[in-house]
């Protein structure tokens, strides 16, 4: 009988064991001392965008030296009011550098706090003496930042000074002024490629086994697999003859059935969209990320599934977040939060009005789509007041997930109340904001940490669905 083994990669290392005389354990001491004498502390500058990406950032650089330009704090003073993640995140970095700093002076290094931590300071001067950045680039905040960077590299010859940030062009402008640039690395995604998919398709899969989970409805997983996969993991099992969906219940340990549900006149095309649809409307599965190209269904499938089971929450919540055009935000809209909000939200009342027009406009189900929109019983929810919220008895979609930081979709999963549903949709590919990028945002970051729980479930939409045209437009252009 074939069987699909999951394997996991090991590294192995030899140890040297200790003499009787502790001779190994001296020898060991004396190369550690060698070591921290030759090869000398970093130094790590960080830029702003970095500090509003993670406020514990200069806790992350280990045994290494940390330091901000002033410029950074004058920034930040600008960005501490608000109710954005990034408005959070300001003010929590400047509570901490006051907190640390309540009895020392900024301009002198300061321990940070915790074992094998190194320095923190605040660079006052940002005009290099031997590279200006502000003469050759201009004189703009960033380059100021660049300045304090390349004064710490005169300054400190015999240590390696890196700015850190994760603005690329910036990253671009340091390294032709021969300046060490990184980006912020805590909390990446390595292998973007290797991410976790959902499902998995399993090949020559006796047709025996094929037919006892069309008739009982499950097999024992250990049927089909040495290993237990992830929970609430997918397959397509295949034999000579016919094939069957199913998924992993890590609580029985079997393979069950999944059919192709209807949800609100929205029925799957394909097999992914049938596993996404199925967590969708799983009542067990409480976190659902659903990843794919445009055209492939994610909005369209989460709106129809929450629909679908209205009747088992008190309101459906609609967000996506808010992506500024030419850096201005959307106070710069005429008109209340829900007229600034309205543009950046058509892409959902889009997908609403396709499972409205399933249906005549005489309908029954018609007229309770436009009565739960009237009633504010599916409503859109700015993400920018979500802190300090709890939600109960919600089913809370938010589209466009990678274009939110590890730290915004923490704070969205932490208001979850008492019989809340948190769906992600999105593209890691498609990411509209300058400092995210597919390996850092928050849609891979949730993907890759979440896998493998009970409430959790995620699925991989491989095939487009809007149209010909559409599937065109992804393949070709």
């Amino acid at each position: 009988m074939p069987m699909a083994t999951l394997t996991k990669k090991a590294a192995t290392e030899n140890i040297a064991k200790p003499s009787k005389n502790g001779s190994k354990a001296k020898t060991s001491n004396i190369s550690k001392k060698i070591k921290s004498e030759t090869v000398p502390q970093k130094i790590f500058v960080l830029d702003t965008s970095v500090i509003l990406y993670d406020h514990s950032a200069i806790q992350n650089f280990q045994e290494h030296d940390v330091a901000i330009p002033i410029t950074v704090l004058e920034e930040l003073d600008n960005f501490k009011k608000g109710n954005d993640i990034k408005n959070f995140e300001a003010r929590e970095f400047i509570r901490f550098i006051d907190k640390l700093s309540s009895e020392h002076k900024l301009q002198d290094w300061l321990p940070l706090n915790g074992k094998k931590k190194g320095s923190f300071k605040v660079l006052m001067n940002d005009t290099a003496e031997v590279l200006d950045a502000v003469k050759i680039f201009g004189d703009k905040n960033d380059h100021r930042i660049l300045n304090s960077a390349l004064l710490m590299q005169k300054e400190r010859p015999d240590q390696k000074v890196v700015l850190v940030t994760k603005d690329i062009n910036l990253r671009l402008k340091a390294r032709a002024l021969n300046l060490v640039a990184e980006d912020y690395e805590t909390g990446k995604i390595q292998d973007v490629a290797g991410l976790y998919t959902g499902s998995d398709t399993l090949d020559e899969v006796p047709a025996n086994i094929i037919n006892a989970i069309y008739e009982k409805g499950y097999c024992e997983i250990g049927q089909v697999l040495q290993e237990p996969p992830a929970d609430n993991h997918f397959y397509i099992l295949k034999s000579f003859k016919n094939s069957a969906l199913t998924y992993y219940n890590a609580a029985d340990k079997q393979l069950e059935r999944v059919d192709k549900q209807n949800a609100f006149g929205i029925k799957p095309r394909n097999a992914e969209q049938a596993f996404a649809l199925h967590a969708l409307l799983n009542p067990k599965i409480k976190l659902v990320t659903v990843q794919g190209v445009a055209g492939t269904g994610k909005t369209l499938l989460a709106l129809a599934a929450a629909v679908e089971q209205r009747r088992d929450y008190k309101q459906i919540y609609l967000a996506r977040p808010v992506v500024p055009l030419s850096n201005k935000d959307i106070g710069y809209l005429p008109g209340d939060i829900k007229s600034k909000l309205n543009p950046y939200m058509e892409p959902l009342w889009d997908n609403l009005k396709y499972i409205q027009n399933q249906f005549s406009e005489t309908s029954k189900e018609y007229q309770k789509l436009r009565d739960m929109v009237e009633l504010e019983k599916l409503m859109i929810t700015p993400l920018a007041y979500i802190r300090g919220r709890s939600l109960s008895n919600i089913y809370f979609i938010v589209d466009e997930a990678q274009n939110l930081t590890p730290h915004e979709v923490k704070t969205i999963i932490s208001r979850a109340g008492e019989n809340t549903k948190i769906i992600f949709t999105g593209d890691i590919y498609q990411i509209d904001t300058p400092y995210l990028d597919s390996q850092s945002n928050g849609l891979s970051y949730l993907i890759d940490r979440a896998k493998n729980h009970p409430l959790y479930a995620h699925i991989t939409l491989l095939r487009g669905e809007r149209s010909e045209l559409a599937n065109l437009a992804n393949e070709l252009l």
